[in-house]
């Protein structure tokens, strides 16, 4: 009699293994064999971590195996089980690989695929054709029950062989979490997400417990009982910042009202998105070479410096009419929106050489010096760094990153089955995503989150800010060497300390590579691409729901071209991984000296000069209660997620063509060499610049 020997591993994760009933099914190209229980009676199977082997005896031969199927049944009570993957070794000594990596819940039951990817149209018999649409379906289609958003859809494969395959999954919806936003999963609350896209540990997420452990292990829970009182000055502000430094935050302290720092952090700092050169200054902001000429370096008018190259412009415009917070009605806050010239000194360092708070000239908005008094510069400077860490943590950081990476998540899921080469390619760059976003939804941006106890546009100035800057939000300028050419700083001689330009560089490049790879393995011409009806449904969802559209966004609706192919599949893989990672895990490094980047104001904008002192600006930052919260809240997301996987580590084998591994090799040594150049450059620098180091740049955004 045949035996077919299966092998099953268990997942390492928490609560991994399970006590209940596997029963295995292996069907085969000329028939199924019967439901088997795997179970080795005196042995505790299904352990976490564990690979168990069994035999699976068949009357007769079953043909090529082209699917298994996995039916978990309840022992006792309800015990949810993560299967990695089975193999099966055939009775003519073949090895084959069915990849899984999904938990198994409740009496769920899946159908796997064999290792190797394929596209829609490699599959010719209909057994296979339905697996993938009835996946698909599976995802995309469910009733709701009352206590919970899980679905289950049957999905019968017979074609004359007696097998009957039910498989059941979650739901995959789209929905518009606030008008003019991206749109996201249809789930309210982290414990409805599909157990395949939720943390192992719901606990190391919470948002609450986090801030909370941060403000504890951080020593300033001391302060909290002061909330709305004052600092009493800058020296005052060391007195929640000594529990834990590093490099640069600490030099952070001691420089941060040094012109140089202020300039620097445009390129460098944790939003180095920002900065454009400046070939026309604009009406709305009356510069003068008069007002200016003290600043310049190199016997040339304002006018000959802008056509030199050498003036730089930032502007906050965006923020311009957003709603500052007031969830708090005993204290004021207070947004600007300003506009800041810089100049590129004959050391080509940039420096500010003037600075509008306000978008609307007029004698009640001066134009603020560095020839000013002392106090008067300093608070413009700190002005524009508030409206910076607005800018950041809304637009660079949750839009352009977290949000946008949820976007192409849902997409996948919704669009490509497992057995797709391009799932198997985004699969890692998606992890967690969705499942930090809807927690963040829960408990961060929400009405009343922790996001309105500390900034300035919380309390509804968020939404508005982000609907804003939606209108500008482009596919181009998702591509990362189209973003720094739109903004005229992608010359590295004019620019040569830019560090966030020359590592994306570098990490774009070696991520396109691969990318590329990938695709040439599995699209051998653009007229598969055209012919892949799931990669174009992919491409049309991203646009037409996810997207919502939006004209402005100008997002392809469809792909015709394997380069066409590789720079979105490139874009999705980047923004989730190195763009995240250069605009996250820096923000304990620059934001944790308050003064550098106060999370909201608590006095106007001045409009006039001459009227500030240390007092008034103590008054104006955040107070002891709000800092505690700031500082908590930076301090958590600086923190990478435990066992985290960093760019170019695929643990779970997706994959398991070895010319995909091959590419996957020559990626990692491209990766290495990345990191060895910026070890090498960073020696010696009192600012590291470590933000887009490929071994400091997590797969996916979790965090």
């Amino acid at each position: 009699m045949p035996s077919y020997t299966v092998t099953v591993a268990t997942g390492c994760q928490w609560f991994a293994g399970t006590d209940d009933y596997i029963y295995v099914t292996l069907v085969g190209t000329e028939r199924c064999s019967e439901r088997t229980l795997l179970d080795k009676a005196l042995y505790n199977d299904f352990e976490r971590g564990a690979v168990d082997s069994y035999d699976v005896r068949v009357g007769e031969d079953l043909g090529d195996i082209v699917l298994v199927k996995i039916e978990k049944n309840k022992y006792w009570v309800q015990d949810d089980w993560y299967c990695r993957y089975i193999t099966v070794k055939t009775p003519s000594g073949e090895y084959l690989e069915f990849p899984c990596f999904r938990w198994l819940v409740d009496n769920k039951e899946v159908v796997l695929r064999d290792g190797r990817a394929h596209l829609p149209q490699d599959d010719k018999t209909s057994l296979v054709k339905q697996h993938r649409l009835k996946e698909l379906d599976s995802r995309r289609k469910s009733f709701r029950q009352v206590h919970s958003a899980r679905a289950r859809v049957v999905l019968c494969v017979t074609e004359g062989r007696g097998c009957s395959l039910i498989t059941s999954a979650a739901l995959y919806r789209w929905k518009e979490w606030q008008p003019g936003f991206p749109m996201s999963i249809d789930a309210n609350r982290h414990n409805e997400l599909p157990r395949d896209i939720q943390f192992d540990s719901e606990k190391g997420v919470d948002f609450v417990l986090n801030y909370s452990k941060a403000i504890e292990n951080l020593c300033i829970n001391q302060f909290m009982h002061m909330f709305q009182s004052s600092w009493s000055d800058f020296a005052d502000f060391e007195r929640i910042f000594v529990r834990i430094k590093n490099t640069i935050s600490e030099y952070v302290m001691q420089h941060w009202k040094e012109d140089f720092m202020f300039g620097y952090q445009f390129l460098n700092g944790c939003n180095p998105v920002l900065i454009q050169k400046c070939t026309k200054l604009p009406d709305k902001f009356p510069v003068t070479h008069e007002m200016v000429s003290v600043s310049l370096e190199r016997e040339l008018t304002l006018e000959q410096e802008i056509e030199a190259g050498n003036i730089y412009i930032v502007d906050y415009e965006v923020l311009d009419g957003i709603t500052a917070n007031c969830t708090d009605p005993c204290t004021l806050q207070y947004l600007a929106a300003p506009i800041c010239l810089l100049y590129k000194n004959v050391r080509k360092k940039i420096m500010p050489i003037a600075i509008q708070l306000d978008q609307t000239p007029g004698k009640d908005n001066p134009i603020f010096l560095p020839t000013d008094e002392q106090y008067d510069w300093l608070l413009a400077k700190i002005w524009v760094r508030s409206a910076d860490f607005q800018y950041h943590q809304n637009i660079t950081h949750l839009l352009r990153t977290h949000l946008m990476t949820e976007v192409f998540a849902v997409a996948m899921y919704r669009q490509l089955p497992a057995v797709h080469p391009v799932y198997k390619l985004l699969i890692p760059h998606i992890r967690f995503t969705i499942a930090i976003n809807t927690k963040a939804r829960e408990q961060l941006i929400c009405e009343c989150g922790i996001f309105d106890k500390a900034n300035a546009t919380g309390g509804g100035g968020h939404v508005q800010l982000i609907q804003k800057a939606v209108k500008s939000l482009t596919y181009r300028s998702l591509c990362f060497p189209d973003m720094i050419k739109s903004r005229g700083v992608d010359d590295q001689e004019e620019l040569p300390t830019y560090f966030y330009r020359d590592d994306g560089y570098k990490v774009w490049e070696a991520t396109k590579s691969f990318v590329s790879d990938v695709v040439c393995i599995y699209y051998t011409s653009d007229e598969m691409v055209q012919g892949d009806e799931e990669i174009q449904a992919f491409i049309k969802d991203v646009c037409s729901f996810g997207m919502q559209d939006f004209d402005h966004c100008a997002f392809p609706k469809s792909l015709k071209s394997r380069e066409e192919l590789t720079e979105f599949l490139t874009v999705a893989v980047f923004t989730a991984s190195a763009q995240h990672a250069a605009v996250n895990f820096g923000q304990y490094d620059w934001c944790s000296w308050i003064p550098n980047a106060p999370s909201t104001m608590r006095k106007p904008p001045p409009n006039q000069k001459g009227l500030a002192n240390v007092n008034l600006i103590i008054e104006s930052l955040p107070d002891r209660g709000r800092s505690s919260w700031h500082l908590g809240a930076v301090w958590a997301l600086s923190q990478y997620q435990e066992n985290e996987l960093y760019l170019g580590m695929y643990p779970d084998e997706h994959f398991t063509e070895k010319p995909v591994k091959a590419a996957m090799e020559k990626f990692r040594k491209q990766l290495a060499e990345i990191n060895s150049s910026i070890k090498r450059r960073n020696e010696g620098k009192k600012l590291p610049y470590y933000n887009m180091s490929p071994d400091q740049i997590p797969n996916s955004v979790a965090v």
